[in-house]
């Protein structure tokens, strides 16, 4: 890496998830992980503290060495385990997983068909994957600077995919 991408892009990625604006779209997501959680794209750490009791454990996978280095020292209320690693080939064996998070990351995977289907791999069948990712702006002037700065955007969508009949 260079060393924009190694010094630089990893603050800026940091500073700009960190926006409030950004945090209640978090704490719904986060609420409903429950189990075995592994995040994929854990960044800076941002989402760690704002988990709940009903996630036993976090697992978070990151390939940036910075920015997986400035997570390991964010607190979490339950045990955290962080790894580098891609989504495209995820270090875990099959159906170990309840619950996948990704927040804002999908669009920063260079094969997200892969990366989808590595996740389905790992989720238990009765799992879910969480996720909160941005659209593009109608506002052209808007779009150019989403493009620079992927994957830094305040507009979500939320959901819920692959839930449990129960869930």
């Amino acid at each position: 890496m260079g060393f924009y991408q190694d010094r630089i892009v990893p603050h800026l990625v940091n500073l700009a998830m960190r926006n409030r604006q950004l945090t209640p779209y978090r704490e719904r997501i986060l609420s409903q992980a429950d189990g075995r959680v592994l995040e994929i794209g854990v960044g800076s750490g941002v989402n760690l503290p704002l988990y709940t009791d009903r996630a036993s454990e976090v697992l978070g996978l990151e390939p940036h060495p910075r920015l997986l280095k400035m997570a390991s020292a964010k607190a979490t209320p339950i045990g955290s385990k962080l790894f580098e690693g891609s989504a495209e080939s995820i270090p875990l064996d099959a159906s170990t997983v309840d619950t996948i998070v990704v927040t804002w990351t999908l669009c920063t995977i260079p094969d997200v068909t892969k990366a989808l289907a590595e996740m389905r791999r790992v989720l238990k069948p009765s799992g879910q994957l969480l996720f909160v990712e941005h659209g593009l702006s109608p506002d052209e002037g808007i779009r150019k600077w989403q493009d620079r700065l992927t994957p830094i955007c305040a507009s979500a969508l939320t959901g819920r995919l692959w839930a449990s009949p129960d869930g």
